[in-house]
């Protein structure tokens, strides 16, 4: 499913393919913004979305083998909840 198939479905349930690309597009935009500043985004029953620290470390150039400098970064993860484990499996 990618974003056009989930538009679609939400707007069967609202009934108009405008007002769910707006409501798609508002829930991703929350969980973005909430996740630029470091929040952490919680579903009851679907997951959790949070940003994780990678720390500074060293890595090699596959090709040259050379060793490069790799800096800290922020990533966002998702941690699923119980009941979306319990639906998947």
């Amino acid at each position: 499913m990618n974003k056009g198939d989930l538009v679609n479905e939400v707007a069967q349930v609202l009934g108009s393919k405008k007002d769910a690309m707006k409501a798609v597009d508002a829930v991703f935009g929350s969980i973005t913004e909430a996740l630029q500043q470091k929040e952490k985004v919680t579903l009851i029953g679907f997951g959790t979305f949070k940003v994780d620290e990678r720390p500074a470390r060293q890595g090699r150039n596959p090709q040259t083998g050379a060793t490069i400098d790799i800096p800290a970064r922020s990533v966002p993860k998702f941690v699923p909840g119980k009941s979306l484990k319990d639906a998947v499996s």
